[in-house]
């Protein structure tokens, strides 16, 4: 998980340095007033969204796979306690009928 996501903040980053130099360049216009930056970052993160949605596919299906089996490995755990605190509440139980 950590690797996609450094690896899509570096798709940002590089989506901003080359929405930068296009805006530099006067090939792309420039933001309203002093609202440059603004317009700089908006745009690189509306451009690397579909990037990082075709180029990291790979990287987040297999951080999507990592994270499901924790999960399912949680909740395995979660349903074994619950079972183990079943039996001694059971054994619990069938210890006071039998004393009473």
């Amino acid at each position: 998980m950590l690797r996609y996501t450094a690896l899509r903040f570096g798709l940002i980053v590089a989506s901003f340095g080359v929405i930068w130099g296009l805006v530099r360049l006067r090939i792309l216009p420039a933001g309203l007033g002093d609202s440059n930056y603004l317009w700089v970052a908006l745009l690189a993160l509306i451009v690397s969204a579909p990037l990082s949605w075709v180029l990291l596919r790979n990287v987040r299906e297999q951080a999507a796979l990592t994270v499901s089996q924790k999960v399912e490995r949680t909740r395995l755990n979660l349903a074994a306690n619950a079972q183990q605190e079943d039996a001694v509440d059971d054994a619990a139980r069938d210890g006071a009928a039998h004393t009473a």
